[in-house]
């Protein structure tokens, strides 16, 4: 073979080469670089926790795990003796408060008026007589007969009674009007300072029934009946099943049309099908969250953001943990 043709088949060779890397570079282009990046976030859902105010011992479950409940429904009763014992001497407190309060409006006792009212009549029949004692006594001391000390001690004793009868009529007028209107305010201030340690005890008391504020399922429920649970301890979850929303950590570089406002389209694994979602919630998680670093290559840091959408429509089945992934 000619040294020629030995060329030709050399450049053939390499022309082949260059144009099996071309078509396997061109190949990786159009199947890989255009594999559409993915995000992926999950259903989420609202939650609140049942507690009590008051510490007890959990008497009765009335609802289990994956159960739903409307509001209103009771969820568990509490056994608080010591409350119950409260609402006992707040009410003791409360009858003891009315019963002065009544006896302060209502003035004196009927016999306390009627002995004042004798009194009176005593006071009244002693001044007459010193009066007429005095009169006579006088008449004797202008005719001579009767020494200025005698007239002095008739009439001494005729304002002593005076006085006395003055004072017997201000007890009756008392026992007639009761108690003064500062009393009687300050035992209508005792009464409804105790109605309102009846009522607070009464709150406590309610708390030992726990019943739903929304309609959810019970997603959790922590302690076992027998148990004691303390002030503010949590007793149960109850998910709002119809406040469920999708949660997305989104580079900034993949943001572009996210907005809140927009929709968007989330495909669901869990049924093999697309749903539209509209974004309310877009908030950059800071520092410490997860971010992609492009100085290395002479770019720029990327920031991730939490986005929040929810379903634009409602879709049967969906629960919260399912996969949403949203395809660039």
């Amino acid at each position: 073979m000619s040294a020629k043709s030995q060329h030709n088949n050399i450049l053939l060779a390499v022309a082949g080469f260059a144009a099996v890397v071309v078509v396997v570079a061109a190949i990786g282009y159009f199947a890989l670089g255009r594999e559409p990046e993915l995000i992926q976030g999950q259903v989420e859902v609202t939650e609140y926790r049942v507690s009590s105010k008051v510490p007890g011992r959990i008497l009765e479950l009335r609802v289990k795990e994956g159960d739903y409940v409307r509001k209103g429904d009771t969820l568990a009763i509490l056994d608080a003796p010591d409350v119950e014992a409260k609402l006992t001497q707040a009410r003791s407190a409360e009858d003891a408060a009315a019963a002065l309060d009544e006896m302060a409006r209502s003035g004196a006792r009927a016999e306390q008026v009627r002995g004042a009212f004798q009194l009176l009549q005593q006071a009244k029949a002693g001044h007459e007589i010193a009066r007429k004692s005095y009169q006579r006594v006088q008449r004797l001391f202008d005719e001579g007969v009767m020494t200025e000390q005698k007239r002095d001690e008739a009439y001494a004793n005729y304002k002593a009674m005076e006085a006395q009868e003055k004072a017997a009529q201000s007890q009756y007028d008392m026992a007639v009007n009761g108690s003064r209107r500062e009393e009687k305010m300050a035992a209508a201030a005792q009464v409804r300072r105790a109605q309102g340690a009846v009522a607070e005890v009464s709150s406590y008391i309610s708390e030992t029934v726990q019943v739903a504020q929304m309609d959810g399922e019970v997603s959790e429920v922590y302690p076992k009946v027998g148990e004691l649970v303390g002030t503010g301890a949590p007793i149960m979850s109850i998910s709002v099943m119809d406040d469920l929303w999708g949660t997305f950590n989104v580079r900034e570089d993949q943001l572009r049309g996210l907005a809140v406002g927009t929709t968007f389209s989330a495909y669901v694994p869990a049924f093999g099908k697309d749903i539209r979602m509209k974004v309310y919630y877009m908030k950059d998680e800071g520092s410490y969250a997860v971010w992609k670093a492009t100085k290395a290559n002479g770019q720029f840091d990327l920031k991730t953001f939490e986005v929040k959408a929810r379903p634009v429509s409602r879709l049967d089945g969906l629960r919260p943990g399912m996969s949403l992934v949203i395809k660039e």
